[in-house]
């Protein structure tokens, strides 16, 4: 997850951020939010690399904690998450809509040109509901 050193400043981002969401900035939100957002570059984790880092961080959080935690900030829009496969999910701190690659050796997720990416028409909604969102992952593996 590339994440560095924390430090007051980080803190205080990783507080704002909370706070302009209209989250509560408990102690173990601001930890794993300094984690997210401390150093001002977006990036993608999932609950065990989260987890990961907070633990190698000093900072104890049961991974409940992480996954719940993840969650209200999905829930403040502060966190796009992306669904690779039935099972595993990706949580991304850049929100808006953009699509993603998945490097399937590696198990990670990046950003992906959006301005490269063209989706001319999309088919009608059922009735009675509309579309929340379009997520675009594209697949990489290595040429054989």
């Amino acid at each position: 997850m590339g994440i560095g050193h924390m430090t007051p400043q980080s803190r205080d981002i990783a507080t704002d951020w909370l706070v302009n969401a209209g989250l509560r900035p408990t102690r173990q939100r601001v930890a794993l939010a300094e984690l997210l957002v401390g150093d001002g570059r977006h990036r993608h984790v999932t609950a065990e690399s989260l987890f990961e880092s907070a633990k190698n961080n000093g900072d104890p959080v049961s991974l409940a904690t992480v996954y719940n935690t993840l969650r209200a900030f999905c829930d403040a829009g502060v966190l796009q998450e992306i669904t690779v496969d039935g099972s595993k999910s990706y949580f991304d701190t850049n929100t808006h809509d953009h699509p993603h690659f998945f490097w399937e050796e590696q198990g990670r997720l990046s950003d992906a040109p959006s301005d490269e990416l063209v989706i001319q028409r999309l088919p009608e909604a059922p009735e009675g509901v509309e579309i929340a969102s379009v997520d675009v992952v594209i697949r990489l593996r290595k040429k054989s």
